[in-house]
């Protein structure tokens, strides 16, 4: 996990034997369990440290590091394998995560590989985020809610801005040249109750293709009607 370690401390984030351990174990189990679930395409070892776990953790230069991490909670919508939240709480185990995953085989592997892992504070629902953003127990809930790889950003502030409440940030890491799905998704943003804050440049070495976090302060309150029923944000966006 050498590249891990290295790019990691670029970012400010110093991991202990005991976190690179995890890290390890995560991989490994992450492999394993990809021969009978589909987790990921990324097999190498060398490249899961970089475009899984390393990408994951640029996610950090954006949180406020004056506050206490223990009061922070983070949802993380369509979390797959874990990504981007499982590797947040291996290096800031303080944090509180909720894991949102819609696949149920995908959550029996986050609920397994938490145990593994010895995560504490850790909580993996079986559901869709249309769904779960109306329970009064999520609604308006998540400091900071992330999503890596589910949608376009249009669609992604539909299932993530609800969760949110006012003074909230989603944070989505995305690829490539952005700059249409953002001008497309503003109107959007809007209507849900967000502003769009910046869209930062992720400049590690380690990362070669152009890679960005948009981020998403959420201002006003989302209205009721949103998100939409299961679908409906996918194939009827806002425009």
């Amino acid at each position: 996990m050498e590249r891990l370690v290295a790019g990691a401390e670029k970012l400010g984030l110093s991991l202990s034997w005991e976190q690179v351990r995890q890290f390890e174990e995560y991989c490994r189990e992450m492999l394993e369990w990809n021969q009978r679930v589909n987790l990921t395409a990324i097999t190498g070892y060398e490249e899961i440290q970089i475009r899984h776990f390393l990408d994951s953790l640029t996610i950090f230069s954006v949180f406020d590091t004056s506050r206490p991490y223990e009061n922070l909670k983070l949802l993380d919508v369509g979390a797959g394998a874990g990504l981007p939240g499982i590797p947040l709480k291996i290096a800031l185990p303080e944090i509180k995560l909720t894991l949102i995953e819609s696949t149920g085989k995908k959550t029996e592997f986050l609920n397994y590989v938490v145990s593994e892992l010895g995560l504490k504070d850790v909580k993996v629902i079986t559901g869709r985020a249309e769904e779960l953003a109306h329970n009064p127990d999520y609604r308006a809930s998540f400091d900071i809610v992330i999503s890596r790889a589910v949608a376009s950003l249009t669609v992604l502030a539909e299932l993530t801005l609800p969760f949110c409440p006012t003074g909230g940030t989603v944070i989505a890491p995305k690829k490539g040249d952005v700059r249409k799905e953002i001008e497309e998704a503003l109107k959007a943003i809007d209507i849900l109750g967000g502003s769009l804050r910046e869209v930062r440049l992720v400049e590690l070495d380690e990362l070669i293709d152009d890679r960005y976090l948009i981020i998403i302060d959420k201002v006003s309150p989302t209205p009721d009607k949103y998100p939409r029923r299961p679908g409906i944000p996918e194939k009827s966006p806002i425009k």
